[in-house]
């Protein structure tokens, strides 16, 4: 499962909310990677998610693979976008 995400959050993604969104993305067994340019990473490496430097406008290619994909990219679709 793909999707593109234009990210739409308040404020840049800094280390808080990127916390979080690698927790989230641990709840799922589902495989979640966030690519960005030539850029992919696993949503569940913090050290990953904090490269992408996620902020306000960026488009991110979600892509989900497993059992649990379409709860997963609902959460993190929503997440993005809250």
């Amino acid at each position: 499962m793909k999707k593109e995400v234009t990210v739409k959050m308040a404020d840049s993604m800094e280390a808080t909310p990127i916390a979080h969104l690698v927790q989230l993305a641990n709840q799922f067994s589902s495989q979640i990677y966030f690519r960005m340019g030539n850029a992919s990473v696993n949503a569940k490496s913090i050290m990953g998610m904090m490269s992408l430097v996620l902020s306000t406008g960026n488009v991110v290619t979600i892509e989900i693979d497993g059992e649990d994909e379409a709860q997963a990219m609902e959460a993190m679709e929503n997440f993005l976008t809250k």
